[in-house]
């Protein structure tokens, strides 16, 4: 059934509590939203193929409750994954804030050097903004991430942050190859542009 399934790709997403992370997780799998969301409980995990350049990626996506008491998860939930999505919530300055913590649980767990991070500033559509985008740029380039502003809850950037993360994954030489040599050396199409491309309109900065 998954014959025409270039790799499979696991993909993290981890931040503060109430950041919007399955909010964002259910707006890309699913294209719906839920104000009362409740919380997440230990580990959620979906999974949707997408196609970019004309090759399709089956995503393994795991997102992670943010609050301490479930911290015990953290290894396995780390190993072995391709790329990660970083969310804070652009009216918490608080949540930026502790995006180095973040980053300092992703160094010490995370199995691979060249994983692609994505950091995603989330809630746009609100008024009441803390955390200025020139912010979560300066510190997306200072930590060679990917970077957009969303919205879960309108749908803004939201479709164009799992693209893009994806692309990056796939034009990363040892990334992902590994998982279908036994397919027969499927090689990646040269089509199409460079990340930073067409789709998205300009959301991302890509480094």
């Amino acid at each position: 059934m998954d014959d025409d399934v270039l790799t499979t790709l696991k993909i993290l997403i981890i931040g503060e509590s109430g950041v919007g992370k399955s909010s964002l997780l259910l707006r890309f799998t699913d294209d719906t939203f839920d104000p009362d969301l409740a919380a997440t409980i230990g580990v959620d995990f979906k999974v949707k193929t997408i196609a970019i350049d004309g090759n399709r990626a089956k995503l393994a996506i795991w997102d992670t409750a943010g609050q301490e008491r479930f911290r015990t998860l953290t290894p396995s939930y780390y190993r072995g994954a391709q790329g990660v999505i970083l969310v804070y919530d652009v009216t918490k300055r608080d949540s930026f804030t502790r995006l180095e913590n973040w980053l300092n649980e992703l160094e010490t767990y995370c199995t691979r050097n060249d994983l692609v991070k994505m950091l995603v500033g989330n809630k746009i559509d609100k008024d009441n903004r803390e955390v200025d985008r020139n912010e979560g740029l300066k510190f997306a380039r200072k930590h060679s991430m990917l970077f957009i502003e969303a919205s879960a809850k309108t749908c803004d950037g939201v479709q164009c942050a799992f693209e893009e993360l994806v692309e990056k994954i796939l034009q990363t030489p040892g990334l992902w190859e590994s998982s279908v040599q036994s397919q027969g050396g499927v090689r990646l199409s040269d089509q199409g542009p460079p990340s930073g491309g067409g789709s998205c309109g300009g959301y991302c900065s890509v480094l």
